[in-house]
Order: C-alpha cells, then structure tokens, then sequence
C-alpha cells in the first residue's frame, strides 16, 4: 500500500508541475489506477541538437519521408512513431523478419555487423540484399546523419487479420 500511496503521489507531483510547464498529459504506461498521468513527450522538451539524428525512409511507393530520431532509438520504432509500415510483429524480440530494411549503401559499414541471430532472421525476409537489416537492430547514432532506410516492396507479413502493432 505504501508503494502504491508513494506512486500516485508522484503522479500528483508530475500532474501539477505539467500543469504548470504547460505539458500534454497521457495515462502513465503500465498503470492500471485511474487519474495516474505522465508528460505526452517523454523528454519533457524539444531534442537537444546534438541528440537528434535526421533520416529518411523509402516507403514501397517510392516517397521519401524524412523524420528525425534520437540518438539511442531503434529504426523499428523511429518508423512507427512517424506512422511508417514498418510492422515489427515480433515487437522488436528478434523473433521474425517484418522489420526488414535497406540500408544506404553509403552508411552500411557504419552499422555493427549483425549477429547470428538477426543473420538467421533475415534469412527468413523476402528479396533479401547485402545492405538488408532489421529495422529493431539499428540503433541510431550521430554517424547515421542522412542514414536512408528504404521498405522492400514486400514482407512477410505476420499479421493475417488486418491488425497493425502499436508501439508501447
């Protein structure tokens, strides 16, 4: 009980201090009592620069979207935020291959090389290439400046029902 009193007091803390920095407030991840809120923006302000990596992804229409990410961020998850289909069944688990990207030729040498586990499953990804990775294994960082990720034109698709994964 303590805990739970000492939780929604923060809640309270990062409710009037929101208030009063003029924050969009959301439900709090992972609790399940009502009233329980957090900032909308988890850092609570605008990127510094030094922290921001701009990109660009290649959708299967060939439209270039740029985004800009943050240093430490997945691809996988750069790509939902900005509602790209990029679909992460496995929800970045290195459990399937729907993640599957080109990677600017250009940036590939920049990557760490991927282990066996994401060798085995980019086996499994359709019209692979030398520059194919998984999207849940590319973590940006400030060398990725320019980085263009282009979607295959088409993905095995875990998903036979229509649904599309959310982040969380």
């Amino acid at each position: 009980m303590a805990a739970s009193m000492a939780a929604a007091g923060g809640a309270v803390t990062r409710l009037l201090l929101g208030a009063a920095w003029g924050l969009r407030l959301r439900p709090a991840r992972g609790f399940r009592t009502a009233g329980v809120l957090q900032a909308a923006d988890e850092s609570c302000g605008a990127e510094p620069a030094s922290d921001v990596v701009n990109v660009v992804f290649i959708d299967r229409s060939g439209r270039r979207i740029p985004v800009q990410g943050r240093v430490g961020e997945d691809v996988l998850r750069l790509a939902q935020r900005h509602d790209i289909e990029l679909e992460g069944a496995c929800e970045a688990s290195l459990a399937c291959s729907t993640c599957h990207v080109y990677v600017s030729q250009e940036l590939v040498d920049k990557l760490p090389v991927p282990d066996e586990r994401e060798e085995d499953m980019l086996d499994l990804a359709p019209q692979l290439q030398e520059n194919s990775r998984l999207g849940c294994q590319i973590i940006l960082t400030k060398e990725l400046e320019g980085a263009e990720f282009t979607l295959p034109q088409i993905t095995r698709n875990f998903y036979v029902d229509g649904h599309v994964p959310k982040p969380h």
